[in-house]
């Protein structure tokens, strides 16, 4: 079994030569990314199109954030997304590894020189501004191969390790982008990130199991008497609806232990946090709502949900957020 907590990936230094070496390969880009040239800036609004044409449950570098923050957290949106669609998406079929490996050589390469890719341009610019290690980069992709391989979590705990790989990376970036190092915050993030996945994954769950992956934990189908025929069949059992009031009311337990988070940042921050926040905890409303529909639909939440989500958390941070997103 991979241990999930030790990644002994070798970190590249930050600052190295700004020319590709003349015996290194070129790297290939997996995603299909025109070749350029690409600059610091156009880059970054590369990443910005990718954040702004995908749907989430949560804001992706909204205007709440300063300039530069909000563009770093863009590259590593871009980043992250790509890694994950490699191990998901019907394109990538026949071909995963292949982009997952290419996807590494790429970020390992951009940590040593400038590498002509447009996301890879941005997050050179974005590690050097931040001092950010590439160990959080390394787990993503980790988690990746693992979703190749990997379609069933026997116990809560194994799912709550792949969500140290999966989730917790990306809210330990976001803190290095704003100068956050403090472990305290950071374990406070990794429960907020833990409960994003683990809703995501009840949110997607009539479109995860006809796919094969199941990632309710063995033990809770045991314990509620839910077997995966049923969720095969899309049978909504009381069995099955007892299952997800309990995973729904763990999800929230999570989001409730890393809610302090929110209050010991930077205000844009907080900002984004609180929505992201709301964001979860409303998608697991929806789980809730839809009943005996969940292992036939996906429940989403609406540009009005969004934009209502954005109006409670203004006010909870008060006027000042908003003069300092339209200076």
């Amino acid at each position: 079994m991979v241990d999930h907590f030790n990644i002994r990936a070798t970190e590249p230094r930050l600052y190295g030569a700004s020319a590709r070496d003349a015996d290194t390969p070129e790297l290939v880009a997996p995603d299909g990314a025109p070749p350029g040239p690409w600059t610091v800036e156009s880059s970054y609004r590369f990443c910005e199109r990718m954040a702004a044409a995908h749907d989430e449950n949560f804001p992706v570098a909204s205007r709440f954030l300063p300039d530069h923050l909000r563009r770093s957290v863009t590259a590593l949106y871009a980043f992250a997304r790509s890694a994950d669609d490699f191990a998901d998406e019907p394109r990538y079929e026949g071909r995963r590894v292949e982009a997952l490996d290419a996807w590494q050589g790429l970020l390992e390469g951009c940590y040593h020189r400038e590498v002509q890719h447009p996301v890879f341009t941005a997050l050179r610019d974005t590690v050097r501004t931040h001092e950010i290690p590439i160990t959080p980069f390394m787990a993503l992709l980790t988690a990746s191969r693992i979703d190749l391989t990997t379609r069933r979590y026997a116990t809560f705990s194994e799912l709550r390790r792949y969500c140290a790989l999966a989730a917790n990376p990306i809210g330990q970036l976001v803190l290095h982008i704003h100068g956050y190092h403090e472990p305290h915050l950071h374990r406070l993030s990794d429960e907020i990130c833990a409960a994003l996945q683990i809703t995501n994954f009840l949110q997607d769950l009539s479109v995860d199991v006809p796919r094969g992956r199941f990632y309710l934990p063995e033990e809770d189908l045991i314990h509620f008497g839910v077997t995966r025929d049923d969720l095969l069949a899309g049978i909504s059992t009381r069995a099955f609806k007892e299952l997800m009031a309990f995973s729904v009311a763990r999800a929230r337990a999570l989001f409730l232990r890393g809610r302090p988070l929110i209050r010991q940042v930077s205000p844009g921050l907080s900002m984004e946090l609180d929505a992201t926040w709301r964001g979860g905890m409303s998608i697991l409303q929806r789980i809730e709502a839809l009943d005996d529909e969940l292992l036939r639909r996906r429940p989403t939440l609406s540009r009005r949900d969004m934009a209502e989500i954005t109006s409670r958390s203004l006010f909870s941070f008060g006027r000042r957020l908003v003069a300092r997103a339209w200076r």
